[in-house]
């Protein structure tokens, strides 16, 4: 007897690198029909198509970028379906399908596999399965630990009542892993500025999830031998903890004396805001004070911070560490001379160095077209659109205050930046011009001067 007809996707948009844009994408649209239906809304407010789009688009692309305060504009049901879009944008749609067919059926199709293996970067097809069964469980276990936390210091010093508490660090839990900057408070993390017991374990959550699952998994199986460790769980764990002491350190000798940020603060909580300020740049996109009043010069770290990002296959953007510090490898090799790049006791190949040099030159383009195009589109300084237009790209969510002014035209810019900041320059470039086969043949070679 013949099965019943099954779905078949038109081979134009079949493979998984035009694929995965193209699900995010459809996320994105059934999220903004989501937020416009009345009951996502506060009160008895007309739908608005741009701040239901703009919303869907930064919760899917785990950014946290918003023109509508999230916790008086949207209702309970719509904050419920920001935390859903967060929750499937960060671990990604291919992953979190294919981990519940993992518990449901057992069974992976090539196909998933394969699109699969493009979302989380993952080298051996082999490797999909076990990863995204540790991917699941991963994030359960540390957004629910969290959320514990949370849930008993809301309750013990900032609310009355048990369900807020709980409603609040739930989401907050879920906002910090999954590196999306939405909070329920209109002031973000402020009314928690210096609190340890708060602002670390958000910091906490948000460091862990910008780490990357194929390094998470690596590290549970291996962590007490890291001379065992791969090249790209190195590069990212150690670079990852560099980063951090760096731009905590940055932060905290140019803010010491901002009285407007962490000036008049006690010893104690300007350290843990400085921790904070170290990690958020990095993809978090939560704040416990005012980035519009930072000194330039804690304005330009921090771009450069939103710029690099997080960890491969991660909940964070940016051209990743790994990109950045390839890169670094690179140009340490051409200065010396030396033939080949090497990492540690491994070489690394031409494909991966082009391909890191491909990202961080597309990316560049974009945040500088981008800036360009919010200067024309909006009375945003060249600092205030820069950084903008990084947080956008890099799926930050940190914003000088100016997100919610901006006009139409400028927020489209910033949705489009989300976008391929979330997909992935890689795969939206590779969506339109995906080549199908390798060329036969090969052209001479010449050498033009160079520099």
């Amino acid at each position: 007897m013949a099965g019943p007809p099954r779905l078949r996707i038109p081979a134009a948009i079949a493979h998984p690198v035009r694929l995965l844009p193209l699900t995010f994408l459809a996320l994105i649209v059934i999220g903004t029909l989501l937020l416009l239906l009345p009951l996502a809304r506060e009160g008895h407010r007309s739908p608005d198509f741009m701040a239901a789009f703009f919303t869907s688009a930064s919760s899917v692309t785990v950014t946290g970028l918003a023109t509508v305060d999230t916790g008086t504009y949207w209702s309970v049901p719509g904050q419920v379906i920001i935390l859903l879009l967060v929750e499937i944008g960060g671990l990604g749609i291919v992953a979190l399908a294919t981990v519940l067919g993992l518990f449901i059926g057992g069974r992976l199709g090539i196909r998933t596999r394969l699109v699969a293996q493009a979302e989380m970067h993952v080298v051996n097809i082999g490797e999909v399965k076990p990863l995204f069964r540790r991917v699941g469980l991963t994030m359960v276990f540390f957004q629910s630990v969290t959320a514990v936390v949370l849930m008993f210091r809301y309750r013990a010093s900032y609310f009355d009542d048990w369900g807020t508490s709980l409603w609040h660090g739930v989401f907050d839990a879920v906002m910090a892993f999954n590196n999306a900057g939405f909070s329920l408070n209109e002031d973000s993390l402020t009314s928690y500025a210096g609190d340890f017991l708060v602002i670390l374990p958000i910091s906490f959550a948000v460091f862990v999830g910008a780490i990357g699952f194929p390094v998470l998994a690596e590290l549970f199986q291996g962590w007490r031998t890291p001379d065992k460790w791969t090249i790209h769980t190195r590069l990212t764990v150690w670079g990852s903890f560099g980063l951090l002491v760096v731009g905590a350190l940055a932060f905290v000798l140019l803010e010491w004396t901002n009285d407007s940020t962490i000036g008049d603060m006690p010893f104690w909580h300007r350290v843990v805001t400085g921790v904070e300020g170290g990690i958020m740049p990095r993809s978090g996109g939560l704040n416990s004070f005012d980035w519009g009043e930072v000194r330039p010069e804690t304005l330009f770290v921090a771009i450069i911070l939103m710029f690099i990002g997080g960890g491969s296959a991660s909940t964070a953007g940016g051209i990743k560490i790994t990109t950045f510090l390839l890169l670094a490898y690179v140009i340490l090799a051409e200065l010396r001379g030396d033939p080949e790049v090497t990492v540690g006791s491994r070489s690394i190949g031409p494909k991966v160095v082009r391909t890191a040099i491909t990202i961080a030159l597309i990316a560049v383009m974009l945040v500088t077209v981008s800036t360009f195009a919010l200067l024309l589109t909006s009375d945003l300084s060249l600092d205030a659109a820069l950084f903008e237009a990084t947080s956008a790209f890099a799926t930050v969510g940190l914003s000088t205050g100016v997100t919610p002014d901006l006009p139409h035209s400028a927020q489209v810019v910033l949705i489009v930046l989300m976008f391929l900041g979330r997909v992935g320059t890689i795969a939206a470039a590779g969506a339109f011009i995906l080549r199908r086969r390798a060329p036969r043949y090969h052209l001479p070679e010449e050498q033009p001067i160079i520099g």
